[in-house]
């Protein structure tokens, strides 16, 4: 039912699934469930399997990070677990944002859509940037960067951008095609590291494999984490405390899943091909991950690691492995490749479907002869060309966590109120223990969330509260739902 109060008037899962037949803004159906997983291992590993492991490892967990991955890869699973629910019931682009307007109502659907343009576009800026350092690494001396005055201009980001941006407009089949290429370079690559590193692993470096507790300093003002600033607790590197700030920060290693939702309108059979493309391709890299990190801490001692400049071919350099090396930063090359188009997709995905309902111009929302929302796919390559080409990103990173999770949160309480509200819609996947799954995965996110700094939560405030006043200028006026309603319809 329509609520009275215009910012809280929900959009039916009836109304959601009629509005994909439009014929102006219909997106085709060119995707199974193989292809939802190759786009979920597509986007998750990437940067985190190739540099996060071993920094992980030498400056915070040592030899735990595989446990911290451990435990990170459970709390995703139980995220993962209401994503599947909801993807199944409602087969719609725009992920938790549809999924949001079903249940919470307009204001906190755009919310959350106005949280996931952040997260999606900052997120395939950053991850375009860090491709360039991988292709300067592969050219050698050749650096895709060139400085315009005062200004550096990253070409080498804005490159895989337009590449992308060309490939995303001809149709997600294509994109599908091209991710599963790089997939299988990617994944050839990982498998090399682990039975190339499994020859060069002395059982001696898994000692300790808990590493006693070292103190440091717990940051100053708004660069410390909001837990610390709220309870004055110390922060610690390596034993019990370490493992689990690991836990909290390779977490960010498995996010990416979630994208697979976006692309539900545009899958043959959703009800079965969206759980098991979300939970097949969370399955992979969870095993991929720990298999990795085992090797890794094995190779050399953690202590090796330590420092912001370490990767995964930092181990097979101190070993005397150049190839291996060398062949790792080609298959970081791919990998990221891939991170980049995942990411950018699910931009385009979270806009086309705020544009049909009215919160963003409808114009926005019309799909060519491909079956793709063009205009917004073009807007979207030019505005992450423009960040990534000119703008350092580096210090936005955890702004893309930050928002990731709040959406985890929202869609893990909206499976308890859809269960409760609608219990008679048909689900092709189901949380299982509901609500305890539910709770534990809002638990989980919530506990991650404050383990990021202060400066963090104050620039997403400052995002959200810009996103109010555009929903408030336009999009409340603009709606859809609130047209139809104001027509007698």
């Amino acid at each position: 039912m329509v609520a009275r109060n215009p910012l809280f008037r929900t959009k039916s899962v009836e109304q959601s699934i009629s509005d994909t037949d439009e014929p102006d803004s219909r997106l085709r159906k060119d995707l199974n469930a193989w292809d939802l997983t190759v786009f979920g291992v597509a986007v998750v590993v990437g940067a985190g399997i190739f540099t996060l492991t071993a920094r992980t490892a030498g400056n915070i967990a040592g030899p735990s990070v595989s446990l911290a991955f451990v435990l990170a890869a459970i709390a995703c699973a139980l995220a993962a677990l209401c994503y599947a629910e909801f993807a199944s019931t409602v087969p719609v682009a725009g992920s938790a944002y549809t999924f949001s307007y079903a249940t919470f109502g307009e204001l906190v659907a755009w919310i959350i859509g106005w949280d996931l343009i952040l997260e999606f576009a900052l997120g395939a800026s950053v991850v375009a940037k860090g491709w360039s350092l991988y292709l300067g690494e592969v050219l050698g001396s050749f650096t895709p960067t060139v400085q315009i005055g005062s200004v550096e201009f990253d070409w080498g980001a804005v490159v895989i951008l337009a590449v992308v941006t060309f490939v995303i407009a001809t149709g997600t089949k294509l994109s599908s095609r091209v991710s599963a290429v790089a997939v299988a370079i990617k994944i050839a690559v990982v498998l090399l590291v682990v039975v190339v590193g499994a020859t060069y692993i002395k059982t001696s470096n898994y000692t300790p494999y808990l590493p006693p507790s070292q103190p440091r300093d717990a940051g100053e003002g708004i660069h410390q984490s909001l837990f610390s600033y709220f309870t004055g607790a110390g922060n610690s590197t390596f034993g019990w405390y370490g493992l689990l700030a690991a836990a909290s920060l390779v977490f960010f290693a498995f996010i990416g899943f979630d994208v697979v939702a976006t692309t539900a309108e545009e899958t043959k059979d959703p009800q079965r091909a969206l759980p098991r493309g979300i939970l097949g391709s969370l399955a992979i890299v969870t095993v991929l991950y720990i298999a990795v990190t085992l090797v890794l801490t094995g190779m050399v001692p953690y202590t090796d690691l330590a420092g912001d400049k370490a990767t995964l071919a930092t181990a097979f350099d101190l070993n005397g492995a150049e190839w291996a090396k060398n062949v790792i930063s080609f298959g970081a090359l791919a990998g990221l490749t891939t991170v980049v188009m995942v990411l950018f997709l699910g931009q385009t995905r979270i806009m086309f479907a705020l544009s049909r309902d009215g919160l963003l111009p409808r114009q926005l929302a019309h799909t060519g002869k491909h079956g793709t929302p063009v205009r917004i796919t073009l807007i979207v390559g030019v505005i992450c060309i423009a960040l990534a080409g000119f703008t350092p990103i580096g210090a936005l990173e955890e702004m893309v966590n930050i928002g990731t999770l709040f959406a985890f949160v929202l869609v893990s309480v909206g499976v308890l109120i859809l269960r409760r509200t609608r219990p008679e819609l048909p689900r092709g996947f189901r949380v299982p223990l509901v609500p305890l799954v539910p709770v534990l995965a809002v638990l989980a996110c919530l506990w991650l969330m404050l383990n990021l700094s202060v400066q963090t939560w104050l620039r997403f405030i400052v995002w959200m509260a810009v996103g109010v006043l555009v929903y408030f200028a336009y999009g409340r006026r603009h709606a859809v739902i609130g047209l139809r309603e104001r027509a007698g319809q």
